[in-house]
């Protein structure tokens, strides 16, 4: 154990077998963005689906998914035996695991550390075991007695399940139950039912599809469900933050699930400080920290649980290791005490080093703010983009803040389209809606806060000094106000006037420098129609765009079920296709995308659309595996196409499978320009592959760190090297006929036997998240272009 070093070195242990992996991916990003500091080295090392250890580089964290790389960890990285592992570790000064459920959370990994010596953050395996085991920790609780609800277990290998799920329903007087893994995480293979039959079935996928050999059946709790951060100090003693109520709708048998988690929605609203009142809070504090010391637990955790209407609290779920995402509970509470991520995760490894005798280094690297130049970011906005832009932007501005060039500023526009400067904490909120009806209420939130926070950093031992200036009030900002003091706009909004011209406009009149292409490309690429055409008038060899038909909105509205059916036979014909894909005219690039099959499907869709439903249900449309998201406010123009046939990419079993069926495959590609001696030139940057579990990518795919899968750049076996530099060619050529000015993301299918492009569309303002696509791509130049840098050349060049 090294305790002299002059950094503190730290081995990241992320990935792992659980269906979490993708998660785990982005704790361990948010640790190596945060903690990645001069004064602290970190060391990733990846577990693969089969719990083989290979040692990665630093770049494939940005990857969006494991599945983008799991494939060929052969390659690029270096698998670790046993004692090449332990090797490995003991290199370093600590361990921090962050994988998330079994293996990462329920004690194995932790044993691993303990049996080998090997000093990590984070409770011990015992700890692990009892208190990730959900049926295991309830029992735990009933007999220290706190308050517990019923719950029963099946074993895998024993046939009394039918008879003890029946008996639990009766028994329990229920009409409703949770049905999840005893040792999974806490959104994953959970299920809502209404019976013992539904039970039974629940009960039958998680077995055969092996997430658990024990599986936990407890009633659904009535009442308001909240989750809550535990810290320990340097003292040895657990502090709950403030915790943060979940508010969804519960009917028909939802939950806060999986997407509900990790996607900012409108399905999902949460509160802090909850609305519980005082003496819940402080009931929810004071038991929280009970159990923390109960189960003898280290460093941090998060409890889930519920406020019944009896007044009781029960927790029902524990996590040893909590989720790391950009704006999740640990940073959204921390921050409400006003500590900033790289706070927060400094305290947690610095509390660990604490208690295990490790020296910890003082903390170096102050930026010369008078050499930092200020950057205005732009977010939010009211289409249904926003939530997905509210995510861009917050990356952008996490990313810039470790910048010595650039000094970001937060501005939100809200879904009344009006400006707010938004401080650290409340650019944390879930959605625009949430972050602007918090700056609505700033000054009732702090009276309630006040005594919760100063008693959270007494007991922290935070220093009033240590807190930094960004943790200010909101206020509204005047548009003339807000243009005069920004001398550079970047702007991360997403669709509607983020892309249609109209904020490049307003820019471009005023004289300030701002990212992107100007307006004229901007109101061009927003249109997809116009876009095809321009495209398709360049004749350019080996690029076209997708045929498509515009169909005026209020026409196709008064449309009877056989008018429908008579364009749906019309249209079919023209582009001599058997199904459809369906979409708004000028939106982003996800909102209302649907594969139609039939002309019942373009009927609903159509009365959808009319009735201003906000997002299409599973199932809505034939084959439909995912939400739609729907365009906020009614479109006065849609486009038809084709859909495209492409060839059957999977992977599975960390092997990449590829069925040729049309020699089609779906990319993205980012542009972006550079400076080469005295002059700027567009480079097209090394293309993804996209892989869609689908019929069109969903936004949980595009946007959603954990989800979908990229493969950047295509591996020889699918794209040859003569094919790959002719695709970047004809981008780059097409880049420059467009004007694009400074970066954009082409989408597009390619020909993989003669290089033909068929452009899907052109994207002027691409998402930038934590895990976007356009990161991995610039990571795969030579030499690797980090996140940071390449935010900072898309500012340097305008």
């Amino acid at each position: 154990m090294k305790k002299n070093s002059a950094k503190l070195k730290i081995s990241l242990l992320c990935g792992g077998p659980s269906l979490e992996r993708g998660i785990s991916l982005n704790s361990a990003r948010s640790i190596m963005d945060h903690l990645s500091l001069e004064e602290i080295d970190i060391f990733p090392i990846y577990f693969d689906i089969e719990k083989n250890a290979y040692k990665i580089s630093k770049n494939q964290l940005y990857s969006n998914t494991p599945s983008d790389f799991d494939f060929k960890l052969s390659e690029s990285g270096v698998m670790l035996g046993e004692k090449d592992l332990i090797k490995e570790l003991k290199k370093t000064d600590i361990t921090f695991p962050v994988m998330h459920g079994p293996f990462g959370e329920d004690g194995k990994i932790q044993s691993f550390l303990e049996k080998n010596n090997i000093p990590f953050i984070g409770s011990g395996s015992s700890v692990c075991k009892n208190a990730f085991d959900k049926f295991r920790a309830n029992k735990f609780l009933k007999e220290n007695n706190f308050f517990t609800l019923p719950s029963a277990v099946l074993k895998i290998y024993h046939k009394n399940h039918k008879k003890i799920i029946e008996n639990f329903f009766m028994e329990n007087n229920i009409s409703r139950a949770i049905v999840k893994p005893a040792s999974g995480g806490s959104s994953i293979g959970v299920f809502s039912v209404s019976s013992p039959k539904e039970a039974m079935q629940a009960k039958n996928t998680l077995f055969s599809k092996r997430m658990d050999t024990r599986v936990v059946v407890e009633p659904f709790a009535s009442g308001i469900e909240f989750t809550m951060i535990i810290l320990k100090n340097k003292l040895g003693i657990p502090v709950a933050l403030l915790p943060t109520e979940i508010e969804t709708d519960y009917t028909e048998n939802q939950f806060f699930d999986f997407r509900k988690k990790y996607l900012p929605t409108r399905q999902v609203r949460w509160h802090c400080p909850p609305r519980f009142g005082k003496d819940i809070i402080e009931k929810i504090q004071a038991q929280g920290e009970q159990i923390f010391n109960l189960f003898k637990m280290n460093d941090f955790a998060r409890f889930d649980g519920w406020v019944l209407p009896s007044g009781d609290v029960w927790f029902c779920d524990f996590n040893p290791i909590s989720g790391m995402e950009q704006n999740s509970f640990l940073f959204q509470q921390s921050s409400l005490i006003g500590m900033t991520h790289e706070d927060v995760l400094r305290y947690i490894v610095e509390t660990s080093c604490v208690r295990q005798k490790i020296n910890f280094p003082q903390k170096r690297n102050v930026k010369n703010e008078k050499n930092r130049r200020k950057v205005s970011i732009v977010m939010g906005g009211s289409n249904s983009e926003r939530q997905v832009s509210l995510m861009s932007g917050t990356n952008v501005w996490l990313k810039l803040r470790k910048s010595k060039k650039y000094k970001p500023e937060v501005f939100l526009i809200d879904d009344f389209e009006k400006i707010w400067k938004v401080p650290y904490h409340l650019c944390l909120n879930h959605t625009v809606e949430e972050v602007r009806e918090n700056c609505e209420k700033y000054l009732n939130i702090e009276k309630e806060l006040s005594g919760f926070k100063k008693r959270a950093r007494l007991r922290l031992s935070l220093s009033e000094e240590e807190k930094s200036k960004e943790f200010c009030f909101p206020f509204k900002v005047d548009y003339e106000k807000f243009l005069s003091s920004s001398n550079f706009v970047f702007i991360a909004l997403h669709g509607g006037s983020g892309e249609d011209g109209t904020w490049q406009s307003i820019l471009e009149k005023k004289g300030i420098k701002f990212n992107g292409p100007n307006k004229e490309v901007s109101r061009l690429c927003i249109d997809k129609s116009k876009t095809a055409q321009s495209i398709n008038n360049l004749n350019m060899t080996g690029v076209s765009a997708i045929p498509g038909k515009k169909i005026d909105s209020q026409e196709i509205f008064s449309y009877n079920k056989d008018q429908v059916h008579n364009l749906w036979k019309k249209i079919k014909k023209e582009f001599n296709s058997r199904t459809l894909i369906i979409k708004p005219l000028d939106d982003g690039c996800t909102t209302g995308i649907a594969r139609i099959f039939s002309s019942k499907d373009l009927f609903t869709y159509i009365d959808c659309l009319k009735k201003g439903i906000s997002f299409l249900e599973k199932g809505t449309l034939s084959n439909q595996k995912e939400i739609i998201e729907m365009p906020v406010k009614t479109p006065s123009h849609l486009l038809i196409e084709k859909f495209i046939e492409t060839d059957i990419l999977r992977v599975a079993k960390n092997k990449l499978k590829h069925k040729r069926k049309t020699n089609l495959i779906e990319i993205t590609i980012g542009v972006l320009k550079e400076k080469r001696k005295n002059d700027y030139q567009i480079k097209a940057l090394n293309p993804s592959i996209t892989i869609s579990q689908g019929d069109v990518l969903t936004v949980e795919e595009k946007f959603q760190g954990g989800t979908g899968v990229n493969i950047t750049p295509p591996p020889e076996s699918i794209v040859s090297s003569k094919i790959l530099s002719k695709t970047k060619q004809r981008i780059k050529k097409l880049a420059e006929k467009m004007n694009i000015r400074g970066y954009s993301r082409i989408d597009a299918f390619l020909n993989i036997k003669n290089g033909n492009l068929l452009v899907i569309e052109i994207n002027t303002l691409p998402g930038l998240t934590p895990s976007t696509v356009l990161y991995h791509q610039g990571l795969a130049e030579k030499p690797p272009l980090t996140p940071l840098l390449m935010l900072e050349k898309i500012i340097d060049q305008d």
